[in-house]
């Protein structure tokens, strides 16, 4: 056997490249990170006629200009590890956008191959695809595959095999000025330097000052370009001729896309063959409400009010079956602690503290995430996210945000800890920290079943009304609302102190509508989400059940240590509209939202244990009997909108940012915006 043929695949995202990998390589596969990023790769082999050929994965990404940290891995990858054969996977039903990143690729080598996958989706759109034409207008081989269905995967395979020149391979032709300019600076790079990368593509790069290029090259290969002082004068010298023309950095930078652009167009010419209109019409017919300017924002909020509806109120049913199971577990554990004889100081405090705990988190945060997680992925995988993004896009660019702070956002409503790390998408580290440290305004699903319980009980006349489920979604989308808007108050307060900066632009994606995957999105959702999730969520929880049981359980003169704190925290706790316990609940419920109800009511039962109790008439009739009005109901509602984020996901700050600074950044502007809410909201309400 011959040594190993080292092949990459790239490509834009959504475009099926996973699925490309996925089929050649099978089981043979293992992932991990790239050395120093927070970006995932994949590695696996496939035999193929006595050769072995080892495949990776490179980060979907749109082009290779490096403006983030897929990007540049990519970049990095192509230009330095040097990959034997790079296949760059497009999509049918768009060739043209996906050309950009083709042409970026052959700017650095010519040992590619142009996969054209998803050509089942583009025959279900009645799109013919010239691959032959394709293939003669890149002056590479063109290769057509259904990964899905592991079609074309043979031909993909063969292609690997033989022994491609490609020395007619497409090149983008930018205006004369700048190509004047890459002569001059590839022929000092090339008298000076000798390292075995594309020298026109560096040239590019310097043009550009793309300064992460020269970092690269420090690190990779030893060589800094602008410590040169021949090429440093060089480049200085053309970008001075370029000034003369008129041409500014930004201006080269804008004749670059446009150059980019138009050889994509080129190369697209007569390949594609659209013979049924009326697929393309449709798109932008749904387009014009999704996405429209007067439609866009009101059909946004509509869909998020059936999100909710669904997660919420389709798991009552699911949440209590579990819970029920659960508590019912509890028994099983008690018979066998007394079969042992284990003394109750030991079984108690683990069964009735950390069990118990543990129990109410399971059953209440796994419904909602089951449902509400599979809905997400479903939407990312029709193609609506990138379209919020677009409809919120020029708010948060107001904000002096990034328009892609939107999709974290969106991940938050699950949990606020995926949001976090969701907020690795967004490029510039300024706006990423804005995301991370705004990201809890938004409530997730933890906080969900206590604004529903709440809802409930004081702002819906009658608890069994046949119309109180919408009426409470509309509520409960009402107050999510209000956590956006304060999102965009917060990022905008942010980018004007500790965050100052402009709003960066990005390519934003708006993607064919698709036939979801259902398979796909069940195993993503609950394996790469809800699993990870929960495991956060239990590890906080279980040792906070053992420090309720102590507080309730430990009597210092005839009131137990959790009296004295609730009674401490009173004075607090009624100037912003609640009482001691409620506040003291919160703090408590510091690992896991989903607790928070329970302790408020094993506060007032004066309780040693939390109680599961599930009628919402008994449970507002303890509320009202402990001093709660319409006033306590709504700053509850505030404050749980508005306060210090959950322990989940403070540790993901923390991991995510690596600074306790910001880890205590992420904690008080929530909660310091929680008080001065309920403050303002409870003395201004005692008036009327």
């Amino acid at each position: 056997m011959n040594n190993q043929v080292t092949v990459a695949l790239a490509g834009n995202p959504n475009v099926g490249k996973s699925t490309v990998f996925n089929a050649l390589t099978g089981m043979k596969q293992h992932t991990g990170n790239w050395a120093g990023k927070t970006v995932s790769n994949a590695k696996g082999e496939r035999e193929y006629k006595g050769q072995k050929y080892v495949f990776v994965d490179l980060p979907g990404t749109y082009s290779l200009l490096a403006h983030s940290k897929e990007e540049e891995v990519a970049r990095d990858y192509i230009c330095f590890e040097k990959p034997d054969k790079i296949i760059v996977v497009c999509d049918a039903t768009c060739l043209e956008r996906n050309m950009n990143l083709v042409l970026q690729t052959l700017e650095i080598t010519n040992n590619v191959i142009v996969c054209v996958n998803l050509l089942d989706e583009a025959k279900r759109k009645e799109i013919e695809v010239d691959l032959k034409k394709l293939s003669q207008n890149l002056g590479v081989p063109v290769v057509g595959t259904n990964a899905s269905k592991k079609e074309g995967l043979n031909d993909l395979l063969y292609s690997l095999s033989q022994e491609h020149l490609n020395k007619k391979a497409r090149q983008i032709r930018y205006i004369d000025p700048i190509e004047k300019e890459i002569e001059r600076i590839k022929e000092a790079i090339e008298k000076e330097a000798d390292i075995n990368i594309n020298t026109r593509w560096l040239a590019l790069k310097l043009i550009e000052s793309d300064r992460s290029i020269n970092e690269s090259i420090k690190e990779y290969v030893s060589f800094d370009l602008l410590g040169n002082q021949n090429i440093k004068e060089t480049v200085e010298k053309s970008k001075k001729e370029l000034e003369k023309s008129g041409l500014t950095i930004e201006k080269i930078k804008d004749s670059i896309a446009f150059s980019i652009a138009d050889a994509s167009n080129e190369a697209v010419k007569d390949v594609t063959n659209y013979k049924n209109q009326k697929c393309l019409q449709r798109d932008r017919k749904i387009d014009k409400i999704l996405t429209g300017k007067f439609t866009g924002i009101p059909a946004m909020a509509l869909l998020l009010a059936v999100v909710f509806w669904i997660t919420i109120f389709g798991a009552n049913i699911p949440s209590e079956f579990l819970g029920n199971i659960l508590f019912a577990f509890e028994d099983v554990l008690l018979k066998i602690c007394f079969t042992l004889g284990v003394p109750g100081v030991i079984y108690e405090p683990l069964i009735f503290g950390m069990y118990r705990v543990l129990s109410w988190v399971v059953s209440v945060m796994l419904p909602p995430m089951a449902i509400f997680f599979p809905l997400f992925t479903l939407l990312e995988d029709l193609g609506y996210l990138p379209r919020i993004a677009f409809n919120l896009d020029k708010t948060f660019k107001k904000c002096c945000a990034c328009g892609k702070q939107a999709l974290t956002m969106c991940m938050g409503f699950g949990c606020n800890a995926v949001g976090v790390t969701g907020a690795r998408i967004i490029d510039s580290p300024r706006e990423r920290l804005i995301a991370i440290l705004t990201n809890s305004f938004v409530p997730c699903n933890g906080r969900f079943p206590f604004l529903v319980s709440i809802i409930s009980m004081f702002l819906i006349f009658s608890i069994n009304g046949k119309l109180n489920s919408l009426y409470g979604a509309l509520l409960l989308t009402g107050f999510v609302l209000l956590g956006i808007l304060m999102t965009f108050v917060m990022s905008k307060v942010l980018s004007k102190t500790i965050l100052k900066g402009t709003p960066s632009s990005f390519t934003l994606e708006l993607p064919p509508y698709r036939k979801p995957k259902i398979g796909q999105i069940v195993v993503k959702s609950v394996l790469d989400r809800t699993v990870f999730v929960l495991g956060r969520a239990i590890t906080a929880a279980a040792p906070a059940g053992l420090i309720i049981w102590i507080l309730a359980n430990i009597t210092v003169g005839d009131i137990t240590l959790l009296g004295h704190i609730n009674r401490f925290l009173d004075p607090l706790g009624k100037l912003i509209g609640l009482d001691g316990v409620i506040l003291f609940a919160f703090v408590l419920g510091l690992p896991a939202n989903e607790i928070v109800l329970p302790i408020i009511i094993m506060s007032y039962m004066a309780q040693g244990s939390l109680t599961k109790i599930d009628d919402l008439n008994i449970i507002k009739t303890l509320l009202i009997d402990n001093g709660w009005t319409n006033v306590t109901a709504i700053c509850t509602m505030l404050f749980s909108l508005f306060h210090w984020p959950c322990a989940t996901t403070l540790m993901t700050v923390h991991k995510e940012t690596k600074s306790l600074k910001w880890t205590f950044w992420s904690f008080l502007l929530p909660s310091v915006t929680g008080f001065i809410i309920c403050f303002l909201v409870s003395n201004v309400m005692k008036l009327f």
